[in-house]
């Protein structure tokens, strides 16, 4: 697993379309690498707000129709619901990504801090 990629996931037990979501994972690398069991992750939709904490995503990210990443509406998943790999960002839409998950958190940016500590996204 890596950061940037993308999974449907099912609501347990349940095998109705309606019942499922894709999820792009956003958590740094050390987290996904390490024995934790879950995962942050951003949900994706169909509709496109025009947010700055939302990132166009699509065919060439393996889905089947335009949609957007919404960072405002981050979940934890276990890793072992994360089984059905859709697809991954590509380099470009993963720095898109570290913006919006920036803005919808209020952070600065690692060359703004202060006290020079870098935020290790």
């Amino acid at each position: 697993m890596k950061r940037g990629e993308l999974y449907l996931v099912r609501k347990p037990g349940s095998q109705d379309p309606r019942k499922q979501r894709v999820f792009v994972i956003v958590s740094r690398q050390a987290l996904i690498d390490s024995r934790f069991s879950t995962l942050i992750c951003a949900p994706v939709y169909s509709r496109h707000d025009g947010l700055s904490t939302q990132l166009r995503v699509g065919t060439a990210e393996g889905l089947k129709i335009e949609s957007s990443i919404h960072c405002d509406e981050l979940v934890s998943l276990s890793k072992s619901a994360l089984t059905h790999y859709v697809g991954s960002l590509k380099s470009s839409a993963l720095k898109e990504l570290k913006h919006a998950l920036i803005v919808s958190m209020e952070l600065e940016e690692p060359h703004a801090r202060p006290n020079g500590a870098s935020l290790d996204m």
